[in-house]
């Protein structure tokens, strides 16, 4: 045990701990370092003595800015990082080039792997892959990685981008976009930058963007708010306020149902049936969702939800009766 009691080889992963946070994070400051590990600020000084010693090069600022961090150039060395570590870094890199067409991500997956010694590829070959990253959506094809690389080479370029958008309540607008940043949320991507239709910053999917067009002209790059973390979705930007719903599904598409709806919200009743309550923004999305459930699913709140889900229904139901049918699907053969 060192003079705090504590276990050598607990001091020696908090000593790794802080070396990568300073190389990621720049200058922190003592006190910050002492909340985040648990520790005084005495054994922080302490610490960053062993850094220095062990030829890690600490610099210690003064003042209500100070605080310690890494000379510059000083990168980590191989022997820090575990096999588990290293290969996970293989799997992050193999999933960016499953939609990046980018010749820079096969060099930079070639540097990595090359930390990796034969045995180490031995080894990793016999357990097999711990983790696999695929960042292409089920369903899409060249047509999406191409898009993709066109908003990502037209943001490092700062470049003007030109499109067509539809927003989540059916409604289509032309947009002109300075493009800043790709975001993966879930299965879907997105890209983030200033609007100047709306004259703010917004998040637009890629989905929903269409006969894109990047521009001649490059314009200097905004100040990038910083991103919330997480990315939380914002309610506003929906346009709507949530109502408290009460759903009642059948088992057979209990699947479904806890893909879509937080667990917490989902009761499995007697029958097997499920009961879904909580809220919910209902819009087009919404309606759209319920729909694909067919008889499957019933809204037992709120009451105007389920009669307009009675009457689009019915309203499909029209299409196909015997005239509508005829006059709507039935057209003469060029």
């Amino acid at each position: 045990m060192d003079s705090e009691g504590e276990f050598k080889p607990m001091r020696i992963d908090r000593l790794l701990a802080m070396t990568v946070l300073l190389l990621s994070r720049g200058r922190v400051s003592a006190a910050e370092l002492a909340e985040r590990f648990e520790v005084s600020t005495k054994t922080i000084y302490r610490d960053m003595d062993t850094l220095n010693q062990a030829s890690i090069p600490i610099v210690a600022h003064q003042g209500s800015t100070g605080g310690f961090e890494i000379m510059q150039q000083y990168t980590i060395h191989r022997q820090f990082l575990t096999l588990d570590e290293i290969t996970s870094v293989v799997a992050a890199v193999k999933g960016i080039g499953t939609v990046l067409d980018d010749r820079a991500m096969g060099n930079l997956l070639g540097k990595v792997q090359s930390m990796l010694s034969k045995q180490d590829i031995r080894e990793t070959e016999e357990k097999g892959a711990r983790f696999v990253f695929d960042f292409n959506p089920w369903g899409q094809g060249a047509g999406a990685r191409a898009k993709f690389d066109m908003l990502r080479q037209a943001a490092e370029e700062s470049r003007l981008i030109q499109f067509r958008y539809s927003s989540i309540n059916g409604t289509e607008t032309e947009r002109v976009v300075e493009p800043l940043t790709l975001i993966l949320k879930g299965p879907l991507w997105y890209l983030y930058g200033y609007c100047r239709l709306r004259e703010e910053f917004r998040v637009f999917r890629l989905t929903r963007m269409q006969d894109i067009r990047v521009m001649s002209e490059t314009v200097p790059r905004r100040p990038v708010p910083e991103l919330k973390e997480q990315f939380r979705w914002e309610p506003q930007w929906s346009g709507g306020k949530a109502q408290h719903v009460v759903i009642h599904f059948s088992p057979k598409v209990r699947y479904r149902v806890l893909d879509v709806f937080d667990p917490a919200s989902v009761e499995i009743l007697k029958d097997d049936s499920l009961k879904v309550s909580c809220p919910y923004l209902i819009d087009n999305w919404f309606y759209g969702l319920m729909l694909s459930f067919g008889a499957d699913a019933r809204i037992e709140q709120p009451a105007e939800a389920a009669a307009e889900i009675r009457r689009r229904a019915e309203k499909i139901a029209a299409l196909y009766t015997e005239s509508g049918h005829t006059d709507v699907l039935v057209h003469p053969v060029q």
